[in-house]
């Protein structure tokens, strides 16, 4: 055998390959090379048994699934909000504008401060906020602070809360939004 009949051998097989992978294959209507692309009539309780299939299977589209193609669209939702009290957000970067911060994600709601000592004072402190509701309310703000000796007594937190609550009244009167 020469070396052109292996290539076109090699080539008809290459194609009749290919060919095989575009047929429909099983339950597409097509039956194949032996049904010649008819399919058999199905049953009324066939009928039946496929109208329940794909009732069952449209809730389970993922519509936010992610494939390596989404990294190319701008798929984020520009209604996104925020769930944070912008006051009491702001108010709490201001009290504790002392303290240096570490971490902060306004999605989340979540300031994370070092150690850092207040003016006038000589106990070096770190805390972390967070700001949990859209409201201005008490209920919204969680404060905690450390010292580098340990806990911090609860009225010394009650202070910084009632500083950031007041603060945050301010600055939504400033704002007219009373």
């Amino acid at each position: 055998m020469t070396l052109r009949t292996s290539l076109r051998i090699a080539a008809i097989v290459l194609a009749g390959l290919g060919l095989a992978g575009c047929g429909g294959g099983i339950g597409s209507g097509d039956s194949g090379l032996f049904g010649g692309g008819k399919s058999a009539p199905r049953t009324p309780e066939e009928e039946a048994a496929l109208e329940l299939q794909r009732q069952n299977l449209q809730g389970y589209e993922d519509k936010d699934r992610e494939t390596i193609w989404s990294l190319f669209t701008n798929s984020d939702n520009p209604n996104t909000t925020v769930e944070v009290n912008k006051y009491l957000w702001q108010a709490s970067l201001e009290i504790l504008n002392f303290l240096p911060i570490e971490s902060v994600d306004p999605f989340s709601g979540v300031i994370i401060t070092g150690y850092g000592t207040p003016p006038g004072g000589g106990k070096a402190y770190r805390a972390t906020v967070y700001v949990q509701d859209p409201a201005l309310d008490a209920r919204s703000l969680k404060v905690a602070l450390a010292s580098k000796s340990g806990q911090v007594a609860p009225s010394t937190v009650r202070a910084v809360e009632d500083a950031i609550l007041t603060r945050a009244r301010q600055l939504r009167v400033r704002d007219g939004k009373l």
